[in-house]
């Protein structure tokens, strides 16, 4: 490459300049830093494509950052020779111009200067530009036109693909690579020159799927792709014999089938939608805070993504394919409820990537056949897919217990064809202010599920007028598909029956299904709504003084902060008055003023509602919850004592709640929360080996007795289980009688007591107790359906007696006129 003239550089950039007059980009990983370029060392830029609009990009965004310029020398030492980019393939023809993998002069040259000198490097930096982000459709005609990214069509493509994307362009600059540690490899310099060319083609390939993801096939293709499988014509011939009718009727009902679940990929819809989404969250919500993203854009190059979110709104669909597509990652393929198949909603949403399914396939194996081939399509060809483990929206702001029917057909497709590593990404969702929430707190309170209706998008724009705070997304711990299985069931690979589908896969996808729900919750959002929600609602009467409530509010943070949940887990970064405030401003508090100060508090409906913030936090209070009520209801424990009583309890609040910790792994955490409440002066230990609680008339206690409450009604309905069961005797009752009575029993203490908190009586909650006391043995189911029970239910009762107040032991033991015998000590 020759030194460029005088009228070459003037022109070049002249053109650069008019070009930017209409393009616009949006640029990733653009600092030295995060580039990993090591500034003694020359730096050389790798195009995918030859093409002069493309140079320009990478020419303007590195002038813009301060890096090395790709159109001055390489060397900068010497006025002439190789300039600092060269391009991966060339392009020949004129008009209908095809790409060919050809090495670079400048690559060739680099190599030798790098073989013939041990002493010098040279980074390369690869450079990716999407002009627009349009998946591929094979055997389109249009794509062999109007396509930045096809092979074909040259330079009047490239100048429709400026003139219809340039708008929308994404620049990615990608990690440096030392030319050095290939050369060093010392084979020879043409084998080495093609290894250069293999890895950089790699990598381009991979970066360009986790961008706008693999080729996808027009929709019609696709479907009738699925009905021709050996699986779909297997379950076609099979529904004709079951149904008695033609194998052509059954190829029809197929497709049908076909239809109604795939999805409609459009990339003018995502453009679209794009340009909506920003003006919605910007006017519904104060933006959205995305976190933890980075590591899912260098999973996305090599894996499969498969995206497990947990549901608190319709509105997660679009949140979470914003987030992905702001931050320059395919938007995924989402499974979505046919029940959201509605008129205009329905087809915005499956041209936005949803893809259909109904509630059950049971009764409908040639429906089943069909989806799970399509699911099978999606994951082999590696399209980023996402739905919700949960199943349906939390209606009480917890983790629901997830539904595995998903996970399953993950797992399936996976045993079938594991050539690409799958990643479960689990992802947190949370909001300050919730579209739905009163009515999940009508439907708790047992009024009827609320129908979808296209007028709920009209209700939504009605609601544009409040404010609703911002949304947060985190990305949590991926769990690699290969290495849990390796884990769960080693024999995986060697033990594949008919259908895929191995005996052991119930209790595996069981325990992933645990895992991915774990993970969503290690990856929670405290947000100043969550802290205000925990701290007021910890109190008699909903109400606090300004003073009182930022205190409070503070020492959430820093306990928080002492002892973190988990490495994913975010928190509000305001300190305790900029907490008030902020959630002041949202207008959920109430707020009375004299001479003494302000008083803020909820009223009874609002106070309803904060029930849901509370308990999207919840899991993060359990451990100090618990331990503040051991020690507000026992002056006194040693070590051992409080590690007994939690390690009985732990399994229980571990199922409820989806902790993370193995139980050995608990005991720590509990030792570290000792330590931290000790730190904070609200409990006390002493020479004697002794916790101690603080002076009943001090301000320690008080907090301790409000910290306490965050847990409380979780015990008490632990509590109430047993006794109804006790009360009941052993093999006398069945399951679903206890969970009725249970329920019963725990609407009247709220009633009594005024606990105003519908998920208190929530039946989910009662079964998913009594599963957990048959799981650890404590109760077995007899034939009759009766529960049979020993001593280790009174063992349960025991400890669950010492972390409830008297009131309350009273209430539940009036209520089952029954008293359980207290444990001997052996």
């Amino acid at each position: 490459m020759q030194k460029p003239n005088t009228l070459s550089r003037f022109l070049f950039h002249s053109l650069r300049k008019l070009l930017f007059t209409w393009v616009r980009t949006t640029v990733h990983n653009n600092t030295a830093e995060s580039l990993g370029i090591q500034p003694d060392k020359p730096v050389c830029y790798v195009i995918r494509n030859r093409s002069l609009s493309d140079l320009m990009v990478v020419e303007h965004e590195c002038r813009k950052a301060g890096l090395p310029r790709p159109y001055a020398f390489i060397h900068k030492d010497k006025k002439s020779g190789d300039q600092a980019y060269f391009y991966l393939t060339q392009q020949r023809g004129v008009l209908l111009q095809r790409e060919h993998p050809e090495a670079a002069d400048t690559l060739d040259n680099l190599l030798r200067e790098t073989e013939e000198h041990p002493e010098q490097d040279v980074q390369l930096v690869p450079v990716s530009i999407f002009w627009g982000r349009a998946p591929d459709k094979e055997q389109s005609a249009l794509k062999l036109l109007f396509d930045w990214n096809f092979s074909l069509g040259g330079r009047f493509s490239k100048f429709l693909a400026i003139l219809l994307h340039g708008r929308q362009t994404m620049v990615h600059f990608n990690q440096a690579m030392s030319l050095r540690e290939m050369a060093d490899e010392g084979q020879e310099h043409s084998r080495t020159l093609r290894k250069v060319g293999r890895i950089l083609r790699v990598h381009f390939r991979q970066l360009r799927e986790s961008v706008i993801g693999p080729d996808l096939s027009h929709r019609r293709i696709l479907v009738n792709g699925l009905i021709h499988t050996p699986q779909i014509r297997k379950a076609i011939e099979a529904e004709a014999a079951a149904r008695e009718i033609t194998l052509v009727e059954a190829e029809t009902k197929a497709r049908q089938y076909a239809n109604e679940i795939a999805s409609d990929y459009s990339y003018p819809v995502l453009r679209f939608m794009d340009i909506l989404l920003t003006w919605f969250w910007n006017k519904l919500y104060d933006g959205v805070s995305i976190n933890n993203v980075d590591s899912i854009k260098e999973l996305s190059q090599k894996h499969s993504i498969i995206y497990v979110p947990c549901h608190r709104s319709h509105i997660d669909y679009l949140l979470l394919s914003y987030a992905l597509y702001y931050e320059g990652l395919t938007p995924p393929h989402i499974a979505a409820g046919i029940n959201l198949n509605m008129p205009v909603v329905g087809t915005i949403l499956r041209k936005g990537g949803a893809f259909f399914m109904r509630r059950t396939f049971r009764g409908n194996p040639l429906y089943s056949a069909v989806f799970h081939e399509y699911m099978y399509t999606l994951s082999s060809r590696g399209f980023p897919i996402e739905y919700f483990v949960e199943g349906g929206r939390s209606r009480t702001g917890r983790t629901l217990n997830p539904k595995t029917g998903m996970l399953s057909i993950s797992l399936r497709s996976f045993i079938r064809d594991n050539r690409k590593p799958v990643m479960f990404v689990p992802v947190y969702i949370g909001y300050e202010k919730l579209l739905e929430v009163s009515t999940y707190m009508g439907e708790l309170r047992g009024k009827s599920k609320k129908k979808e209706s296209p007028l709920d998008v009209v209700r939504t724009l009605a609601a544009l007028k409040d404010q609703f705070g911002k949304a947060w997304i985190n990305f949590g711990n991926p769990i690699s598909m290969g290495d849990f299985l390796d884990k769960e069931a080693p024999q995986w690979q060697d033990d594949l029956s008919e259908g895929f589908k191995p005996q052991w896969l119930k209790k595996t996808t069981n325990t992933l299904a645990f895992n991915i729900a774990s993970e969503i919750n290690s990856a929670a959002v405290v947000n100043p709504v969550n802290l205000v929600a925990m701290a007021l609602l910890s109190t008699p009467r909903h109400a606090l003084g300004e003073q009182e409530l930022v205190l409070l509010v503070e020492i959430y943070l820093r306990l928080l902060k002492k002892a973190p949940y988990s490495d994913k887990t975010v928190i509000t970064d305001l300190d305790g008055h900029s907490v008030i405030r902020y959630v002041e401003k949202l207008d959920v508090l109430n707020k009375f003023s004299d001479s003494l100060g302000d008083v803020y508090s909820l009223d009874e409906k609002t106070a309803v509602m904060m029930t849901y913030y509370r308990n999207n936090v919840l899991h993060m209070f359990a451990v100090p919850s618990l331990l503040s009520c051991l020690f507000i209801n026992n002056s006194a424990m040693t070590q051992r004592e409080i590690f007994r009583v939690c390690s009985i309890l732990y399994p229980y609040l571990k199922s409820e709640l989806f902790l993370k910790w193995s139980e050995r792994g608990f005991l720590k955490v509990v030792g570290k929360w000792l330590e931290t409440l000790e730190s904070e002066g609200l409990i006390i230990s002493d020479h004697e080996g002794y916790y101690r609680q603080p002076e009943y008339s001090s301000a320690q206690y008080v907090t301790l007795t409000v910290l306490s409450r965050a847990i409380a009604q979780t015990l008490e309905r632990f509590f109430m289980v047993i006794s109804v069961l006790i009360s009941n005797g052993s093999g006398s009752i069945e399951q679903e009688t206890l969970e009725n009575q249970g329920r019963d029993l725990a609407q009247r203490l709220s009633i009594i007591h005024g606990l105003n908190a519908p998920e208190f009586f929530d039946k989910a909650l009662f079964k998913n107790f009594i599963e957990q006391l048959r799981l650890n043995n404590v109760v077995e189911i007899t034939q009759t359906n009766k529960l049979n029970f020993g001593q280790e239910v009174k063992m349960v009762a025991d400890e669950a007696f010492k972390v409830l107040t008297s009131e309350v032991r009273h209430s539940i033991l009036q209520t089952t006129m029954t008293q359980p015998a207290p444990i001997e000590e052996h």
